[in-house]
Protein backbone atom coordinates (compact mmCIF):
# COMPACT_ATOMS: atom_id res chain seq x y z
CA UNK A 1 0.00 0.00 0.00
CA UNK A 2 3.05 2.62 1.02
CA UNK A 3 4.12 1.91 -3.03
CA UNK A 4 1.30 4.17 -4.08
CA UNK A 5 1.67 6.92 -1.47
CA UNK A 6 3.69 9.75 -3.47
CA UNK A 7 5.58 10.83 -0.13
CA UNK A 8 8.43 12.97 -2.09
CA UNK A 9 11.66 13.18 -0.36
CA UNK A 10 12.40 16.01 -1.33
CA UNK A 11 9.15 18.16 -0.46
CA UNK A 12 8.94 18.49 3.25
CA UNK A 13 7.08 20.88 4.73
CA UNK A 14 8.17 23.15 7.86
CA UNK A 15 4.44 21.84 9.73
CA UNK A 16 3.32 25.48 9.51
CA UNK A 17 1.88 26.50 5.77
CA UNK A 18 3.02 29.01 4.23
CA UNK A 19 0.32 29.98 2.68
CA UNK A 20 -1.73 30.87 5.76
CA UNK A 21 -5.29 32.52 5.38
CA UNK A 22 -6.72 31.92 8.90
CA UNK A 23 -6.56 30.00 11.80
CA UNK A 24 -4.77 27.09 11.15
CA UNK A 25 -5.73 23.24 11.89
CA UNK A 26 -4.03 21.52 14.46
CA UNK A 27 -3.38 17.83 13.72
CA UNK A 28 -1.28 15.73 16.88
CA UNK A 29 -0.11 12.52 15.59
CA UNK A 30 2.58 11.84 18.52
CA UNK A 31 0.67 9.99 21.20
CA UNK A 32 -2.29 10.87 21.49
CA UNK A 33 -4.39 11.95 18.02
CA UNK A 34 -6.22 14.95 17.97
CA UNK A 35 -7.45 17.44 15.50
CA UNK A 36 -8.55 20.92 16.45
CA UNK A 37 -9.72 24.55 14.30
CA UNK A 38 -10.11 27.11 16.71
CA UNK A 39 -9.78 25.48 19.91
CA UNK A 40 -12.85 22.91 19.20
CA UNK A 41 -12.35 19.36 17.79
CA UNK A 42 -13.12 18.10 14.58
CA UNK A 43 -13.05 14.63 15.69
CA UNK A 44 -15.30 14.22 19.00
CA UNK A 45 -14.08 11.71 20.98
CA UNK A 46 -16.85 9.23 19.30
CA UNK A 47 -15.46 9.82 16.23
CA UNK A 48 -12.00 9.30 16.38
CA UNK A 49 -12.73 5.53 15.20
CA UNK A 50 -14.44 6.98 11.75
CA UNK A 51 -13.81 7.07 8.35
CA UNK A 52 -13.68 11.31 8.52
CA UNK A 53 -10.94 10.76 11.03
CA UNK A 54 -9.29 7.74 8.58
CA UNK A 55 -9.46 9.94 5.84
CA UNK A 56 -8.75 12.92 8.01
CA UNK A 57 -5.43 11.79 8.52
CA UNK A 58 -4.22 10.89 5.67
CA UNK A 59 -5.27 13.41 3.74
CA UNK A 60 -3.62 16.25 6.16
CA UNK A 61 -0.37 14.20 6.57
CA UNK A 62 0.07 13.85 3.06
CA UNK A 63 -1.12 17.00 2.26
CA UNK A 64 1.56 18.03 0.08
CA UNK A 65 2.58 15.76 -2.02
CA UNK A 66 -0.72 13.82 -2.04
CA UNK A 67 -1.61 10.49 -1.22
CA UNK A 68 -3.72 7.83 -3.76
CA UNK A 69 -7.39 7.25 -4.00
CA UNK A 70 -6.93 3.76 -4.10
CA UNK A 71 -5.09 3.74 -0.77
CA UNK A 72 -7.22 5.70 1.06
CA UNK A 73 -10.27 3.31 -0.10
CA UNK A 74 -8.13 0.07 1.23
CA UNK A 75 -7.84 1.96 5.02
CA UNK A 76 -11.61 2.93 4.87
CA UNK A 77 -13.42 -0.16 3.49
CA UNK A 78 -10.80 -2.52 3.94
CA UNK A 79 -11.61 -6.07 3.19
CA UNK A 80 -15.35 -4.83 3.58
CA UNK A 81 -17.97 -6.21 1.13
CA UNK A 82 -18.64 -3.12 -0.48
CA UNK A 83 -20.86 -3.17 -3.75
CA UNK A 84 -19.25 0.23 -5.30
CA UNK A 85 -16.17 1.33 -3.37
CA UNK A 86 -16.45 4.54 -5.87
CA UNK A 87 -20.14 5.24 -4.57
CA UNK A 88 -18.66 4.56 -1.59
CA UNK A 89 -15.48 6.54 -1.50
CA UNK A 90 -17.64 9.84 -2.85
CA UNK A 91 -20.15 9.32 -0.26
CA UNK A 92 -17.57 9.72 2.45
CA UNK A 93 -16.08 12.77 0.93
CA UNK A 94 -19.40 14.74 0.40
CA UNK A 95 -20.22 14.00 4.32
CA UNK A 96 -16.64 14.92 5.13
CA UNK A 97 -17.13 18.54 2.55
CA UNK A 98 -20.28 19.36 4.71
CA UNK A 99 -18.51 18.24 8.06
CA UNK A 100 -15.61 20.65 7.08
CA UNK A 101 -17.60 23.27 5.89
CA UNK A 102 -20.32 23.51 9.01
CA UNK A 103 -16.81 23.59 11.46
CA UNK A 104 -14.62 25.55 9.10
CA UNK A 105 -17.08 27.42 6.77
CA UNK A 106 -17.32 27.80 3.16
CA UNK A 107 -14.21 28.58 1.12
CA UNK A 108 -14.63 31.98 -0.87
CA UNK A 109 -14.17 30.52 -4.34
CA UNK A 110 -16.62 27.57 -3.57
CA UNK A 111 -13.81 25.24 -3.70
CA UNK A 112 -13.04 22.00 -1.77
CA UNK A 113 -11.12 21.32 1.22
CA UNK A 114 -10.13 18.01 -0.02
CA UNK A 115 -8.66 18.48 -4.27
CA UNK A 116 -9.39 15.33 -6.17
CA UNK A 117 -6.63 15.39 -9.35
CA UNK A 118 -5.52 12.97 -11.02
CA UNK A 119 -6.00 10.15 -8.68
CA UNK A 120 -4.87 11.81 -6.24
CA UNK A 121 -5.63 13.26 -2.88
CA UNK A 122 -4.58 16.93 -1.83
CA UNK A 123 -5.35 19.08 0.93
CA UNK A 124 -5.97 23.07 0.14
CA UNK A 125 -3.33 25.52 0.16
CA UNK A 126 -6.63 28.03 1.57
CA UNK A 127 -6.36 26.66 4.67
CA UNK A 128 -3.01 25.97 6.79
CA UNK A 129 -2.05 23.24 9.11
CA UNK A 130 0.43 22.75 11.77
CA UNK A 131 1.13 19.58 12.29
CA UNK A 132 3.73 18.02 15.02
CA UNK A 133 5.10 15.32 12.87
CA UNK A 134 6.31 17.49 10.03
CA UNK A 135 7.55 20.13 12.62
CA UNK A 136 9.37 17.32 14.31
CA UNK A 137 10.95 16.30 11.05
CA UNK A 138 11.60 19.70 9.41
CA UNK A 139 13.58 20.55 12.82
CA UNK A 140 15.52 17.69 12.48
CA UNK A 141 16.67 18.34 8.49
CA UNK A 142 17.68 21.63 10.08
CA UNK A 143 19.69 20.70 12.51
CA UNK A 144 21.24 18.23 10.11
CA UNK A 145 22.09 20.65 7.91
CA UNK A 146 23.31 22.77 10.11
CA UNK A 147 27.20 22.93 11.19
CA UNK A 148 27.28 25.63 14.24
CA UNK A 149 27.05 22.86 17.22
CA UNK A 150 25.44 24.77 19.37
CA UNK A 151 22.18 25.89 17.15
CA UNK A 152 22.51 22.18 16.03
CA UNK A 153 22.08 21.37 19.49
CA UNK A 154 18.96 23.54 20.15
CA UNK A 155 17.02 22.22 16.64
CA UNK A 156 17.78 18.40 18.36
CA UNK A 157 16.50 19.23 21.66
CA UNK A 158 13.64 21.06 20.53
CA UNK A 159 12.90 18.18 17.97
CA UNK A 160 13.22 15.88 20.47
CA UNK A 161 10.57 17.16 22.77
CA UNK A 162 8.09 17.57 19.87
CA UNK A 163 8.06 13.86 19.82
CA UNK A 164 5.88 13.08 22.55
CA UNK A 165 4.86 9.33 21.65
CA UNK A 166 4.37 6.78 18.80
CA UNK A 167 3.13 8.30 15.49
CA UNK A 168 -0.99 7.58 15.89
CA UNK A 169 -0.27 5.02 18.46
CA UNK A 170 -3.27 3.96 18.51
CA UNK A 171 -3.91 2.97 14.39
CA UNK A 172 -0.98 1.13 13.70
CA UNK A 173 -3.16 -1.45 13.00
CA UNK A 174 -3.01 0.43 9.21
CA UNK A 175 -0.08 -0.57 7.42
CA UNK A 176 0.89 3.57 6.45
CA UNK A 177 0.39 4.50 10.16
CA UNK A 178 3.40 1.65 10.65
CA UNK A 179 5.40 2.40 8.19
CA UNK A 180 5.45 6.25 9.49
CA UNK A 181 5.69 5.17 12.64
CA UNK A 182 8.83 3.40 12.18
CA UNK A 183 10.25 6.25 10.01
CA UNK A 184 9.72 8.32 13.48
CA UNK A 185 10.92 6.24 15.52
CA UNK A 186 14.22 5.92 13.72
CA UNK A 187 14.47 9.81 13.23
CA UNK A 188 14.13 9.95 17.39
CA UNK A 189 16.56 7.58 17.94
CA UNK A 190 18.98 9.33 15.69
CA UNK A 191 17.97 12.25 17.22
CA UNK A 192 18.68 11.18 20.84
CA UNK A 193 21.91 9.66 20.09
CA UNK A 194 23.16 12.88 17.97
CA UNK A 195 22.01 15.15 21.57
CA UNK A 196 24.02 12.54 23.46
CA UNK A 197 27.44 12.56 21.24
CA UNK A 198 27.17 16.90 21.42
CA UNK A 199 26.45 16.89 25.43
CA UNK A 200 29.06 14.09 25.63
CA UNK A 201 31.79 16.45 24.10
CA UNK A 202 30.61 19.06 26.20
CA UNK A 203 30.62 16.84 29.41
CA UNK A 204 27.03 18.86 29.83
CA UNK A 205 25.89 15.92 32.55
CA UNK A 206 22.88 17.43 33.37
CA UNK A 207 20.98 17.99 30.53
CA UNK A 208 22.20 14.48 29.26
CA UNK A 209 20.49 13.22 32.32
CA UNK A 210 17.62 15.22 31.75
CA UNK A 211 17.70 13.99 27.77
CA UNK A 212 18.02 10.12 29.25
CA UNK A 213 15.07 10.61 31.60
CA UNK A 214 12.79 11.71 28.79
CA UNK A 215 13.60 9.25 26.32
CA UNK A 216 13.17 7.03 28.72
CA UNK A 217 9.78 8.15 29.39
CA UNK A 218 8.52 8.64 25.89
CA UNK A 219 9.99 5.34 24.36
CA UNK A 220 10.55 2.79 27.39
CA UNK A 221 12.12 -0.58 27.02
CA UNK A 222 14.45 1.37 24.66
CA UNK A 223 17.49 0.95 26.16
CA UNK A 224 17.89 4.68 26.82
CA UNK A 225 18.63 4.64 30.84
CA UNK A 226 22.25 3.55 29.93
CA UNK A 227 21.96 7.59 29.03
CA UNK A 228 20.83 8.20 32.04
CA UNK A 229 23.39 6.17 33.90
CA UNK A 230 25.97 7.40 32.37
CA UNK A 231 25.26 10.74 32.95
CA UNK A 232 24.67 9.96 36.93
CA UNK A 233 28.43 8.33 36.47
CA UNK A 234 29.86 11.66 34.97
CA UNK A 235 28.63 13.80 38.12
CA UNK A 236 30.20 11.16 40.27
CA UNK A 237 26.56 9.97 41.93
CA UNK A 238 27.56 6.71 41.85
CA UNK A 239 25.08 5.20 43.95
CA UNK A 240 21.92 6.63 41.99
CA UNK A 241 23.84 4.98 38.91
CA UNK A 242 24.21 1.89 40.63
CA UNK A 243 20.22 2.05 41.93
CA UNK A 244 19.23 2.69 38.44
CA UNK A 245 20.74 -0.45 37.07
CA UNK A 246 19.12 -2.54 39.66
CA UNK A 247 16.06 -0.84 39.22
CA UNK A 248 15.93 -0.47 35.21
CA UNK A 249 16.56 -4.13 35.16
CA UNK A 250 13.68 -5.33 37.59
CA UNK A 251 11.13 -3.16 35.70
CA UNK A 252 12.02 -4.95 32.53
CA UNK A 253 11.44 -8.36 34.51
CA UNK A 254 8.14 -7.22 36.16
CA UNK A 255 6.21 -5.53 33.20
CA UNK A 256 7.53 -7.35 30.37
CA UNK A 257 8.49 -10.67 32.18
CA UNK A 258 12.25 -9.96 29.80
CA UNK A 259 15.39 -9.88 31.10
CA UNK A 260 16.84 -6.05 29.71
CA UNK A 261 19.07 -6.35 26.43
CA UNK A 262 22.11 -7.40 26.10
CA UNK A 263 22.82 -3.62 24.91
CA UNK A 264 21.58 -2.09 27.93
CA UNK A 265 23.43 -5.12 30.05
CA UNK A 266 26.44 -4.47 28.41
CA UNK A 267 26.57 -0.88 28.47
CA UNK A 268 25.81 -0.43 32.03
CA UNK A 269 28.20 -2.93 32.41
CA UNK A 270 31.21 -0.72 30.56
CA UNK A 271 30.04 2.14 32.27
CA UNK A 272 30.04 0.48 36.10
CA UNK A 273 33.95 -0.16 34.92
CA UNK A 274 34.49 3.68 34.78
CA UNK A 275 33.44 4.40 38.61
CA UNK A 276 36.37 6.26 40.57
CA UNK A 277 36.52 7.02 43.98
CA UNK A 278 39.06 9.02 46.05
CA UNK A 279 42.49 7.28 47.79
CA UNK A 280 40.96 5.87 50.79
CA UNK A 281 42.46 3.02 53.82
CA UNK A 282 41.65 0.26 53.16
CA UNK A 283 39.95 -0.11 56.72
CA UNK A 284 37.50 2.78 55.37
CA UNK A 285 37.25 1.09 52.44
CA UNK A 286 35.84 -1.78 54.16
CA UNK A 287 33.55 -0.45 56.36
CA UNK A 288 31.93 1.30 53.64
CA UNK A 289 32.03 -2.24 51.75
CA UNK A 290 30.25 -3.98 54.86
CA UNK A 291 26.25 -4.06 55.36
CA UNK A 292 24.47 -3.27 58.47
CA UNK A 293 24.93 -6.08 60.65
CA UNK A 294 21.52 -5.64 62.57
CA UNK A 295 20.19 -6.69 59.63
CA UNK A 296 18.18 -9.69 59.93
CA UNK A 297 16.89 -12.25 57.20
CA UNK A 298 18.39 -13.21 53.78
CA UNK A 299 19.99 -11.22 51.22
CA UNK A 300 17.22 -9.56 49.07
CA UNK A 301 18.69 -8.07 45.64
CA UNK A 302 18.04 -6.88 42.16
CA UNK A 303 17.74 -9.71 39.65
CA UNK A 304 21.65 -8.34 38.01
CA UNK A 305 22.75 -8.41 41.34
CA UNK A 306 21.26 -12.03 42.06
CA UNK A 307 23.11 -13.48 38.75
CA UNK A 308 26.36 -12.35 39.61
CA UNK A 309 25.67 -13.75 42.86
CA UNK A 310 24.80 -16.79 41.04
CA UNK A 311 27.80 -16.77 39.03
CA UNK A 312 30.23 -16.55 41.59
CA UNK A 313 29.14 -19.08 43.70
CA UNK A 314 29.04 -21.77 40.16
CA UNK A 315 32.83 -21.01 40.28
CA UNK A 316 33.43 -21.57 44.43
CA UNK A 317 31.10 -24.48 43.88
CA UNK A 318 33.59 -26.01 41.11
CA UNK A 319 36.67 -25.94 43.79
CA UNK A 320 35.13 -26.26 47.08
CA UNK A 321 32.40 -29.04 46.06
CA UNK A 322 30.03 -26.80 47.89
CA UNK A 323 26.26 -27.35 47.80
CA UNK A 324 24.12 -24.65 45.92
CA UNK A 325 20.60 -24.96 45.12
CA UNK A 326 18.51 -22.92 43.28
CA UNK A 327 14.71 -23.13 43.97
CA UNK A 328 11.89 -21.29 41.78
CA UNK A 329 8.78 -20.68 43.85
CA UNK A 330 5.84 -19.68 41.65
CA UNK A 331 2.49 -19.16 42.58
CA UNK A 332 -0.79 -20.92 41.04
CA UNK A 333 -4.09 -21.39 40.80
CA UNK A 334 -6.22 -24.22 42.54
CA UNK A 335 -5.32 -25.90 39.07
CA UNK A 336 -1.35 -26.07 39.74
CA UNK A 337 -1.54 -23.37 37.04
CA UNK A 338 1.00 -20.29 37.15
CA UNK A 339 -1.03 -17.35 37.83
CA UNK A 340 -0.78 -14.77 35.13
CA UNK A 341 -2.19 -11.41 36.54
CA UNK A 342 -3.91 -9.46 38.67
CA UNK A 343 -4.54 -7.54 41.74
CA UNK A 344 -4.75 -11.14 43.65
CA UNK A 345 -2.24 -12.00 42.16
CA UNK A 346 0.21 -8.83 43.46
CA UNK A 347 -1.27 -9.22 47.27
CA UNK A 348 0.31 -13.42 47.25
CA UNK A 349 2.89 -12.27 45.40
CA UNK A 350 3.85 -9.79 48.55
CA UNK A 351 2.53 -12.81 51.05
CA UNK A 352 5.03 -15.37 49.02
CA UNK A 353 7.61 -12.80 49.78
CA UNK A 354 7.13 -12.53 53.21
CA UNK A 355 6.78 -16.13 53.50
CA UNK A 356 10.32 -16.72 51.92
CA UNK A 357 12.01 -13.77 53.88
CA UNK A 358 11.57 -15.53 56.95
CA UNK A 359 11.33 -19.63 56.34
CA UNK A 360 15.33 -19.04 55.02
CA UNK A 361 18.15 -18.35 56.47
CA UNK A 362 20.77 -15.21 56.47
CA UNK A 363 23.27 -16.49 54.18
CA UNK A 364 20.54 -17.59 51.44
CA UNK A 365 19.90 -14.93 48.36
CA UNK A 366 16.24 -13.94 47.19
CA UNK A 367 15.13 -12.36 44.27
CA UNK A 368 11.58 -11.35 43.20
CA UNK A 369 11.94 -12.60 39.39
CA UNK A 370 8.45 -11.45 38.39
CA UNK A 371 5.25 -11.25 39.53
CA UNK A 372 4.13 -14.49 41.53
CA UNK A 373 7.81 -15.58 41.05
CA UNK A 374 10.74 -15.36 43.43
CA UNK A 375 14.76 -17.20 43.30
CA UNK A 376 16.12 -18.30 46.03
CA UNK A 377 20.21 -19.56 46.43
CA UNK A 378 20.26 -22.04 49.08
CA UNK A 379 24.11 -22.70 50.46
CA UNK A 380 25.50 -25.63 52.11
CA UNK A 381 22.22 -27.68 52.40
CA UNK A 382 21.23 -31.01 50.90
CA UNK A 383 18.26 -32.07 48.26
CA UNK A 384 16.24 -33.23 51.67
CA UNK A 385 16.55 -29.55 53.35
CA UNK A 386 15.02 -28.04 50.46
CA UNK A 387 12.30 -29.89 50.90
CA UNK A 388 12.20 -29.02 54.65
CA UNK A 389 12.81 -25.18 53.35
CA UNK A 390 9.48 -25.63 51.10
CA UNK A 391 7.48 -27.06 53.99
CA UNK A 392 8.48 -24.10 56.00
CA UNK A 393 7.35 -21.71 53.36
CA UNK A 394 4.15 -23.27 52.44
CA UNK A 395 3.57 -23.07 56.79
CA UNK A 396 3.94 -19.33 56.20
CA UNK A 397 2.44 -18.79 53.06
CA UNK A 398 -1.22 -21.12 53.05
CA UNK A 399 -3.98 -20.68 55.05
CA UNK A 400 -7.03 -23.44 55.74
CA UNK A 401 -9.19 -22.25 53.07
CA UNK A 402 -6.31 -20.73 50.53
CA UNK A 403 -7.08 -22.50 47.09
CA UNK A 404 -4.22 -21.33 45.59
CA UNK A 405 -0.65 -22.69 46.48
CA UNK A 406 2.87 -22.49 45.38
CA UNK A 407 4.61 -24.79 42.85
CA UNK A 408 8.75 -25.54 43.65
CA UNK A 409 11.47 -26.46 41.28
CA UNK A 410 14.87 -27.13 42.67
CA UNK A 411 17.98 -27.73 41.06
CA UNK A 412 21.91 -27.58 41.98
CA UNK A 413 23.84 -24.86 40.31
CA UNK A 414 26.59 -27.22 39.92
CA UNK A 415 24.26 -29.33 37.13
CA UNK A 416 22.98 -26.29 35.82
CA UNK A 417 26.53 -25.10 34.51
Amino acid sequence: MSGRMNRGQEKRDTGVENEQTGNPIIIKTFGTFSLMYNGRSLAGQKAMESQFAYLMQMVLHYRRDGISREAVEEVLFGDRDVDDPRHAFRTVLYNARKKLEKTLGKLPDGGDYIIQKDGMLYWTDDVPVEEDAALFENLWQQAEAERNRDERLRLLLEALHTYTGEFLGAYVGFLWVAAEERRYRILFCRCVEEIVELLRNRQDYIQMQKVGEYASRISPFSDWEAVTMEALIGMGRYEEADRLYADTAQIYFEERGLKPSQKLLDSLKQLGDQFEHPYEAVGLIQENLNENREKSGPYVCSYPVFQGIYQMLGRMSERSGQSVYLMLCTVVDSKGNPMKEGAQLEELSARLGEAIVHSIRRSDVVNRYGSGQYLILLLNITLESCRIVQKRIDRMFLSSRQRTGVSYHVSSILQDE
